[in-house]
């Protein structure tokens, strides 16, 4: 329950008669009505107003909930006042109105929090508001909005001015503060609303006739309870708010807790936290002799192009404590990266319709979307084999974009068309024995850590150089490790999700 659902449960607590005790002395609200009664027959015997019809009875089916015995269900027409603005040709045009002024013309735009706002206010002149043959505001009216945003209301604070076509004005027949106190808080409850509901005859825009207005139901206490209740209000109110602060920190937390688990689970992982280690499944050492091994057998086959050893990993460098069965290697020393043709190597207008002299250019939306059908750009066979060889890739070839929306990584699938990267993407061709899974959570997290650092601008637009790419540290456990590294990822990371949908 957020903090407006607490107060509209308080408030309807209010009208139901349970958020204060009744007490015999303080009367009921029969001989409030008859009080009220006795006003307005008095009101219109000295023509101060005109007689109405009067308002049918209320029906016992009508009724939406109990009420304490000492209250009464009465009609907002038989204990309010409901006045019209002057809709007339009196009307002021827009071209008579200015904001500057001393008599307010009030249009709901202006009501804000139950009371009238002086921001964007326009004063209608004295002899415009002088012809107007209703709708002259009082000091403590209700303003009560009819048309357009039905409901909305508040308490006028000024001493004159007069109403928009869209609103009315709600006066008590007897002069007392209280019924305007509670009143207000009547037209904040889930009851008002319903009663709007019923009655709304809007089509294209919501429109609730007064004629309407004066049938709706209100559950009437006495005097003072409405006293009571009101005070009762007012005590708890700067409670709900306290609540609702507390409410929203806590609604905050619980909507970073997914993401944030999330980034600790990840962390984790890369600090040999997460699982245990195992001494039969040996160490990274023996797998760097692997990874080494098969890296001067692609030179040895001419697959893979000699390169300049990259420096030794100096202590200063080291962001943290790994396992004694793991070690700190370099991004570079890994795998073999490729960016997409740059520039002029590659433009649209070398583009042509795929066919079977043509080769697909895969794009960033391909890695971005994982989905390689995506796209519709290919380049000739001939024109592949004399400049773009290089920048072809295969199955388990991973593609990363890396301009704009950086990091986002993809395996090549065994069923795929043979085709090249763009410039926005780069391919990855990670050495054997490296579970592909266990790379790619460590380089996500690399990347997003290493490439802040590198950027420019406060957001990463580019993927770095390679020379800082390359030098990234990846901790790297032994093979077995690294794949129940993977395997409980993914079942904190289910987790992660379920909480973000709860």
């Amino acid at each position: 329950m957020n903090a407006q659902q607490l107060k509209n449960s308080i408030l309807q607590r209010a009208i139901e008669g349970k958020l204060v005790e009744q007490r015999e002395e303080e009367g009921t609200a029969a001989e409030l009505l008859r009080e009220i009664k006795a006003e307005k027959a008095r009101l219109v015997k000295e023509g101060k107003l005109k007689k109405e019809k009067p308002l049918r009875s209320i029906k016992a089916e009508e009724i939406p909930f109990e009420i304490p015995e000492s209250w009464e269900w009465v009609r907002i027409g038989d204990i309010i006042q409901i006045i019209n603005g002057d809709r007339g040709k009196n009307y002021p045009a827009k071209n008579q109105l200015s904001h500057t002024g001393n008599i307010p013309f009030i249009s709901a735009v202006n009501i804000d929090n139950g009371t009238i706002s002086e921001d964007n206010l326009l004063y209608v002149s004295e002899e415009r508001y002088q012809l107007l043959r209703s709708g002259h505001l009082h000091y403590g009216d209700l303003i009560l909005c009819i048309r357009g945003s039905l409901g909305k209301n508040g308490r006028y604070p000024f001493q004159k001015g007069a109403i928009a076509s869209s609103l009315v004005i709600l006066r008590s027949y007897i002069e007392e503060e209280l019924l305007y106190v509670y009143l207000g808080v009547y037209l904040n409850t889930g009851l008002f609303v319903s009663e709007i509901r019923r009655y709304d005859n809007g089509t294209a825009q919501p429109n609730l006739g007064a004629r309407d207005l004066a049938k709706f139901l209100v559950p009437l206490p006495p005097l003072a309870e409405q006293k009571r209740i009101v005070a009762k209000i007012e005590e708890l109110l700067p409670h709900v708010e306290q609540y609702g602060k507390a409410h929203d920190e806590l609604t905050a937390l619980n909507e970073k807790f997914p993401d944030a688990m999330k980034k600790s689970v990840l962390q984790y992982a890369m600090e040999g936290k997460l699982v245990e280690q195992r001494e039969e499944e040996g160490t990274a050492k023996e797998l760097l002799a692997a990874i080494k091994a098969e890296k001067a057998r692609l030179v040895v086959e001419g697959k893979l192009k000699k390169e300049k050893p990259l420096r030794s990993i100096t202590a200063e460098e080291i962001p943290f404590e790994i396992p004694e069965s793991w070690e700190w290697v370099r991004l570079g020393e890994l795998g073999n990266y490729k960016k997409g043709p740059f520039g002029s190597a590659l433009t649209k207008s070398m583009f042509v319709p795929k066919s079977n002299q043509s080769i697909k250019v895969y794009e960033q939306k391909n890695a971005i979307q994982k989905d390689i059908s995506l796209g519709n750009y290919y380049i000739t066979k001939k024109y592949f084999e004399e400049k773009m060889r290089g920048f072809e890739v295969f199955p388990d070839d991973i593609i990363v974009s890396c301009a704009g929306t950086i990091g986002e990584t993809y395996i090549m699938p065994h069923q795929m068309e043979q085709g090249i990267i763009n410039q926005a993407l780069m391919r990855m061709r990670i050495f054997s024995p490296i579970f592909k899974p266990y790379f790619l959570v460590c380089f996500e997290i690399l990347l997003k850590q290493n490439a802040l650092k590198t950027s420019k601008g406060s957001a990463i637009k580019n993927i770095p150089p390679f020379e800082i790419l390359k030098n990234f540290l990846v901790p790297l456990p032994p093979l077995a490790e690294q794949k129940r590294i993977v395997a409980k990822i993914e079942e904190l990371l289910a987790c992660c999700g379920a909480l973000e949908k709860a």
